[in-house]
């Protein structure tokens, strides 16, 4: 182990004080008080058992999630990647060259990298960061075996350990039928994050949204692992934080500084690499894998003998008394000290996002009418397996885009924590202008629980229309009428923001509208309009404006209709403009004659009158 863990140091660690932890570890090894074979173990002494809340799982294993199995512990080399920040996710992007060991597949990145994003959204007080999970993938399965994963993130053939039967490892036995490992007589690791059945059992996520939730699957397994690291209220952000997150997951001091090592690494920089070209780690913690396959025994020393042989005779005893031959003595063992670990078969509780089983729906209907506020707020309550209530669960309440309703501030989507009874209730929800049912989805950020709420919104009603007033509405042909006040009523209070449709019909008994009557005036395209859709204010009125009487006199009705059944017939007028007779002349009397026909001018011998003396004649010649 000295020389193969040296060959790792020349390798490079990335740090000095990665190179001091290392380097202390070596020198542990050699002597005294050395640590036992590394542990590989997903989840460590804080793990739980799928059925016992306070029993690590693996029962005699002492709390080692993945029963001591093995893991990679090739270390990163000292040069760092050549371009620092984070990688695309997408696998289709340009590859961006670096050291090999700097690359990490494109869909196990993208799933480290949405793990991140679900458990930060679930919790963000852990602070959870992807190059953490980037760092056990590696020494756990160095990256589902350098990305060999479809397209869907699940491994193209499973990731075991081998069978934890107590050689070598903890003994675990089978306790989930072979299902998940394909063993019915022990349990081991499983998929490229390394979980045991028993730890999946409890932590197991479907983060792919294909309805299982398979520990082959990078997306699954790398949330499920995150989840478990943030277990205990850990803020990864605190160094202690983290180092009990890495030991609770592997509770080996070379373990944590490999991970550690790796983590840093990552932290400087990477690059992405298509899936099935990622580099594959050689060395093991035990010394055999898929190049070594057998596992490594102790040598048998031979026992202590005195029977003579051919060249080498029996000495002759110096007394001839028969003496008894002295017992050989057992070889002093080296006096050792036990290793600081976690202490085993301390309960952590479970963090409640992931204790929820179910998320059940509040009974109370939703109902409001339009641009109010419900009456009822939606609610969901948050159990786990056996029915009980479960609080700290954060619950996201989602409208659909066909809503016009909304939260406060007009959100669309709200998130909330269920209170001490498990209920998670939504701030109030106000309804808008569409009135027709919709439904409110329910769910709980980093799992694929559910719940949907039917809600509906009703238009206003008034079952009551009547007018203001009783003035006759009569007009002219062409002239406008006076304005019509309208109140409406529901169950005798008023009712306000009802839509109420006006339509000028021809009789009482008619709903068609006229084809000749009064209008509201004209359209773009200059056509009457003889229907306009009107609302009560906040005092359940409406005055109606703008009421021309048509060129046509006679009788019509201006029907006003609303929902709830209220009706109200108002008769318009429209009359012929008056007509004005012509003036009379007055009586003519005969004129006074002029001057120049006064009665007593005598008569010409022709019979005309004479000329008048002040008449000039012309000389005639």
């Amino acid at each position: 182990m000295a020389a193969q863990f040296g060959r790792r140091l020349r390798r490079g660690a990335t740090s000095g004080a990665i190179v001091a932890a290392a380097v202390a570890a070596l020198a542990a090894s050699q002597g005294p008080g050395a640590l036992p074979p590394p542990t590989d173990n997903l989840s460590g002494d804080s793990a739980i058992g799928a059925g016992d809340a306070t029993t690590p799982p693996g029962g005699g294993d002492g709390g080692s999630a993945t029963g001591d199995s093995p893991y990679y512990t090739d270390l990163p080399p000292l040069n760092t990647p050549n371009r620092p920040g984070v990688a695309p996710t997408a696998p289709t992007v340009p590859i961006v060259t670096g050291p090999a060991e700097a690359g990490i597949p494109a869909t196990v990145l993208a799933a480290y990298r949405r793990a991140e994003a679900s458990v930060r959204a679930s919790d963000p007080s852990c602070n959870l960061p992807w190059q953490l999970l980037a760092g056990i993938g590696k020494v756990e399965s160095g990256q589902a075996r350098g990305g060999r994963v479809d397209g869907n993130g699940t491994t193209l053939s499973p990731i075991l350990g081998p069978a934890l039967d107590g050689n070598g490892f903890a003994l675990i036995q089978d306790t989930d039928r072979g299902a998940f490992d394909g063993d019915t007589t022990h349990d081991r690791a499983v998929g490229p994050m390394q979980f045991i059945p028993s730890t999946w059992a409890v932590w197991g996520q479907d983060a792919n949204g294909d309805g299982k939730k398979d520990p082959n699957n990078i997306y699954d397994a790398a949330q499920a692992a995150g989840m478990y690291l943030c277990a205990g209220g850990r803020n990864l952000a605190i160094k202690a934080d983290l180092d009990r997150a890495i030991l609770s997951y592997n509770r080996s001091t070379e373990y944590l500084t490999t991970v550690l090592t790796w983590f840093e690494y990552y932290g400087r920089g990477t690059h992405t690499v298509p899936d099935g070209t990622g580099q594959l780690p050689v060395d093991r913690s035990d010394r055999f894998g898929p190049d070594r396959p057998l596992r490594p025994t102790a040598p048998t020393s031979p026992s202590p003998s005195t029977t003579p042989t051919p060249d080498r005779p029996s000495p002759k005893p110096t007394n001839p008394a028969p003496t008894t031959p002295p017992k050989p003595t057992e070889p002093t063992k080296p006096p050792t000290t036990e290793p600081t670990r976690p202490p085993v078969g301390t309960p952590v509780e479970i963090p409640p996002t992931l204790r929820v089983a179910r998320l059940k729906p509040g009974t109370a209907a939703l109902t409001a009418v339009t641009e109010s506020t419900f009456a009822q707020a939606a609610t969901v309550t948050a159990v786990d397996a056996a029915g009980r209530p479960v609080a700290g669960v954060s619950v996201r309440f989602e409208l659909p885009a066909t809503t016009d309703a909304r939260f406060p501030a007009g959100a669309t989507t709200v998130t909330v924590t269920s209170d001490a009874r498990g209920v998670a209730k939504a701030p109030a929800l106000r309804a808008g202008e569409k009135a027709e049912p919709f439904t409110i989805r329910a769910s709980v950020p980093g799992r694929s629980l559910t719940a949907e709420l039917k809600a509906t919104v009703e238009v206003r009603k008034a079952d009551a229309l009547a007018r203001v007033g009783d003035a006759a509405l009569t007009a002219t042909t062409g002239g406008d009428y006076a304005e019509v006040t309208v109140e409406g009523r529901l169950d005798g209070a008023l009712a306000p923001g009802v839509t109420v449709t006006a339509v000028v019909t021809d009789s009482a008994d008619s709903a068609q509208q006229s084809a000749d009557g009064p209008s509201f005036g004209k359209d773009a395209a200059g056509n009457p309009v003889r229907t306009k859709v009107l609302k009560t204010d906040a005092n359940g009125r409406l005055s109606i404006k703008g009421l021309v009487a048509g060129e046509k006199a006679g009788s019509y009705v201006l029907l006003l209709t609303a929902p709830g059944g209220g009706t109200a017939k108002l008769t318009l007028t429209v009359t012929e403009p008056a007509t004005t007779p012509p003036a009379s002349p007055d009586p003519t009397t005969d004129p006074a004659p002029t001057a120049s026909e006064s009665p007593s001018a005598p008569a010409s011998p022709s019979g005309s009158a004479s000329a008048s003396p002040s008449a000039s004649t012309s000389p005639t010649a």
